[in-house]
């Protein structure tokens, strides 16, 4: 009869899962986990484990066997074990799985041996064997010990699997935070590519992906044989199997499945858009969710690796840009998504502040720029005082939804039509057949920048009555300027907003900068030198200035040079009222960091409890901005209504992330509060407006006529 498994129990000094993930990840895979410890226990024995954090969270509960040891004999490596999974409960495997999207190392059934340890000693009397314990009195029920490998109870899950296809590449476990050592690299995190630059000496340059190439696409995919794709191998199946292949993701990231947003795009995108455990958009590929974070993560660990291969050396810190209009649950999640690749987000940085940077660095300039940024999927637009080394941001704009998907997106629609109006019936096709047209109508695209016209030629892409038909179609660039106009109009009325919002005229400008690859198309520029009255520069590569001017300022900040990046608040931010109005707190193109507070009291008698809606945007009522999260005031105070009064203080950081704190005034004590994103936006909107019901019908009936007008007036 097997003897009972060892029971070890350890708590990690982490705060967060995200924390331990990207601090300890490296030590973990589906096989199994690197325990450094100094209690050793010989190879063969059976361990039931639990790992917890500071909050006493159990991330890890299973049943293991010690497979090797480490550092056994003494001064010869680190002391340590390598357990061996044998059993894991539900939480567990939902972990495991998701250090598996998001990490590679983490997919091998092989238990992770962290270099510096020493060499893993795998003979049973690689430990020295201690005397048997005393007897005990008793043995514990069953119930209360993990089940043994035969006995495996409701709810967990052997871990299998083949270990030759799976094979942890090398890595080491970091030892100290990782925010403290090793380069900084520069990532623009892009919708449609992906871009990382390392700056050496203040000279950077971009870091080509393990194929050979300056940029990675953004997409990853799940192939026949149940792999998980990244980059271009993932890319080269967009055509085959468009189904279980992501695309676009940087759109979706830290949006609420039912917004209004993401169900308009569920119907372009082939693959499956689900909802998330917390209400968020999430993809769902064969049998497995994943949120958007794990997917961003995917790419930026391509990334990640991709450096580390040409730098020669472990990449753990990063500065990764978003758009400057993102709001704070996008930013949010950019975050979290770079934690899980094994990263430290060093900084946040918007999009045209980065290409600002590139552009300026080291050439001592003094001048007023706008920065016109049209990427794969969004466009910004900001304005920039940059005055030898501070880049201060004085007004910004943008689109988060328009972008070269849309160009290409408008080309279909053509040739669609023209296939209808030519055939006389209508276009009917697959999944696969409508990504071919989209790739044609890219390619087309992409070469109407230097050519007058392009032939897009798509063969037997539907069959009708039997019949199979091609696309084919010749578009001249006068034909796309027709087909985009609305689209550059769009840029063009955000860069109009934005020279408003601060008074300014188009000849303030010193100079306008293009980023992004849809800006090379030649509509583009035409439009933007017609509004401004001058050419644009062509200082800067549109594909690699932002990746480059992301890691200027990641070298400024190895280097603590004495550059400032002074950044605005892209949107509003402010509290939802009664009756769906917004009432901003913090208001747009305030420059950040920015610290507000607003006050509020309670509506009811003896209440103890409040929420607070926050939202984003610049909409007058709720239901037009974006929702961020709803904050939750406890144990408040018995007191009539209005007589406890709460102060919120609203701390939008640097990167435009945001933090909440709450005091009750009468006290002057903080309040337990908690933030979060669970309900949806409709159900907090029809909250608030009914809040605004109850109010109204609280209110004493209106006095009427002459005497009750009296009465109001006089009491």
């Amino acid at each position: 009869m097997a003897a009972d498994p060892i029971k070890l129990a350890v708590k990690l000094p982490f705060q967060s899962e995200s924390e331990f993930l990207g601090r300890y990840g490296g030590n973990v895979s589906r096989g199994g986990l690197y325990l450094r410890t100094k209690a050793l226990h010989p190879p063969g024995t059976h361990v039931a484990l639990d790992v917890k954090i500071e909050s006493g969270q159990v991330l890890i509960h299973a049943t293991c066997e010690v497979k090797w040891v480490t550092g056994a004999k003494p001064g010869v490596g680190a002391p340590g074990m390598g357990l061996k999974f044998l059993v894991v409960d539900a939480v567990t495997q939902r972990l495991l799985d998701t250090m598996a999207a998001a990490m590679p190392h983490a997919r091998a059934m092989e238990i992770p041996l962290p270099k510096g340890v020493g060499e893993a000693d795998a003979s049973p009397d690689a430990v020295p064997k201690l005397p048997p314990p005393a007897p005990r009195p008793s043995a514990p029920p069953p119930s209360q010990a993990l089940p043994t490998l035969p006995s495996m109870a409701k709810g967990t899950l052997h871990v299998g699997g083949d270990p030759a296809q799976l094979v942890a590449p090398e890595f080491e476990a970091p030892r100290e935070p990782p925010a403290q050592v090793g380069p900084i690299i520069g990532i623009d995190l892009g919708t449609t590519y992906s871009c990382a630059a390392y700056a050496r000496d203040g000279k950077p340059q971009v870091l080509p992906s393990r194929e050979g190439h300056r940029t990675v696409p953004s997409i990853i995919a799940l192939s026949s044989r149940g792999k998980l794709l990244v980059g271009h191998p993932a890319k080269s199946q967009l055509l085959t199997n468009p189904k279980l292949t992501v695309y676009g993701a940087k759109r979706l990231i830290g949006r609420a499945f039912d917004s209004e947003t993401v169900q308009k795009i569920r119907e372009r995108f082939s693959y499956e858009i689900c909802a998330g455990p917390g209400g968020e958009a999430a993809v769902r590929l064969a049998d497995k969710v994943f949120s958007l974070q794990q997917v961003s993560a995917l790419i930026l660990r391509e990334l990640k690796e991709s450096a580390e291969a040409k730098l020669g050396e472990p990449v753990s810190r990063a500065v990764i840009t978003v758009p400057a209009y993102y709001n704070d649950n996008q930013r949010q999640a950019v975050r979290q998504a770079g934690q899980l690749a094994g990263l430290h987000v060093e900084r946040i940085v918007n999009e045209p502040t980065a290409a600002a940077l590139a552009y300026g660095y080291g050439k001592h300039l003094t001048r007023r720029v706008l920065v016109y940024d049209l990427g794969g999927g969004t466009f910004d637009a900001s304005i920039l005082e940059v005055n030898d080394s501070v880049y201060e941001v004085v007004s910004t704009g943008g689109d988060t939804f328009l972008g070269g998907i849309d160009f290409d997106d408008a080309i279909v629609k053509w040739l669609i039509a023209g296939f209808e109006k030519e055939h006389g019936k209508k276009f009917q096709t697959d999944r696969v057949g409508l990504q071919r047209i989209f790739e044609a109508a890219e390619r087309a695209k992409i070469s109407l920048s230097d050519q007058l016209s392009a032939r897009i030629h798509v063969p037997f892409v539907t069959m009708i009555e039997n019949k199979p038909y091609d696309i084919d179609a010749t578009l001249s660039r006068e034909q796309l300027t027709e087909l985009v106009r609305p689209l550059v109009e769009r840029t063009i009325a955000v860069c109009a907003d934005v020279l408003n919002a601060r008074k300014m005229k188009r000849t303030d400008l010193a100079e306008v900068i293009l980023v992004g690859g849809q800006s090379r198309a030649a509509v583009v520029r035409d439009y933007v030198e017609a509004f401004f009255g001058r050419p644009p520069a062509k200082s800067v590569h549109p594909d690699e200035a932002v990746a480059t001017g992301a890691a200027l300022l990641a070298y400024a900040l190895a280097q603590k040079e004495g550059l400032v990046l002074i950044d605005v608040l892209p949107m509003s931010i402010g509290v939802g009222l009664p009756g769906g109005r917004f009432k901003p707190v913090i208001e747009r193109n305030t420059a950040l960091p920015a610290t507000k507070t607003y006050t509020l009291a309670t509506t009811r008698d003896d209440q103890r409890e409040l929420e607070v809606v926050v939202f984003q945007g610049e909409d007058a009522l709720a239901a037009g901005d974006e929702y961020l999260g709803t904050l939750t005031l406890t144990d408040l105070p018995r007191g009539p209504k209005g007589a406890v009064k709460i102060t919120l203080g609203f701390e939008v950081s640097n990167e435009g992330l945001l933090k909440l704190k709450a005091r009750e005034e009468t006290t002057g004590n903080e309040v337990a509060a908690t933030f979060g994103t669970r309900g949806t936006p409709a159900e907090v909107r029809a909250r608030l407006e009914h809040e605004a019901a109850l109010a109204e019908a609280s209110m004493p009936p209106p006095r009427r006529g002459l005497f009750g007008w009296l009465r109001g007036l006089f009491g």
